[in-house]
């Protein structure tokens, strides 16, 4: 046999792999997508459970503006507590929320709310420095601050959070809570987590799919 036959029978041969190639990669690419499709039919029956009813507020944002539990009816809203002073946990809460931002940036309906438990320090223009170092987006990213006792019983009442004050600095709960369009909490994640981010992702997904919103 000759070199060129020997090269044609290897050229066959190869082209013949990597036709099977091509085709194992095609099956499993339909396989992927099917289970990705299935598991999105088996979300769209999943609910989320109420935890519970987030009571009337009135606070003020960082540009200033009055911000109500009304003013957010029919929005989604993912909310932290923190305080600009922080030394400990807020940094990365915040950060996460710029992850969320930015992984929700084709969703606009969904709202992003940090609420500060130090609001005699953090006022409106303070916020609003913090907010524009963090990349935050105005229309979507709200940074609240308001009467002390009117955020502790928030806090520690509605969202069920802890709050204290320890050398004179407050000592607050890491969780990140979401809430629906009624006002109702459906989600509470540790910032711990690993799967944080992938988590509320879903979570926010559901409840969009829930409210007819999801795009």
């Amino acid at each position: 046999m000759n070199d060129h036959s020997q090269d044609d029978i290897i050229a066959g041969r190869m082209r013949r792999l990597g036709w099977a190639g091509a085709f194992l990669v095609f099956v499993l690419a339909v396989a992927m997508g099917y289970s990705m499709w299935q598991a999105s039919l088996r979300r769209d029956v999943e609910k989320l459970p109420v935890i519970r009813a987030v009571p009337e507020f009135s606070l003020t944002d960082q540009n200033g503006q009055t911000v109500t539990k009304a003013d957010l009816r029919g929005h989604i809203w993912i909310t932290d507590f923190i305080f600009t002073r922080c030394k400990g946990p807020c940094p990365l809460m915040t950060a996460r929320m710029l992850e969320m931002q930015k992984a929700l940036v084709k969703t606009p309906e969904v709202k992003l709310v940090s609420v500060t438990v130090d609001p005699e320090y953090d006022t409106p223009e303070v916020l609003k420095a913090y907010a524009e170092a963090n990349f935050a987006d105005p229309d979507r990213w709200k940074f609240l601050t308001g009467d002390k006792a009117v955020i502790e019983k928030l806090v520690t009442e509605g969202f069920m959070q802890h709050l204290a004050e320890e050398n004179g600095e407050p000592v607050h709960g890491t969780m990140f809570l979401i809430v629906d369009g009624n006002g109702m909490v459906r989600s509470a994640r540790m910032l711990e987590d690993p799967e944080l981010i992938p988590k509320i992702l879903t979570d926010t997904g559901n409840l969009l799919r829930e409210q007819g919103a999801a795009p």
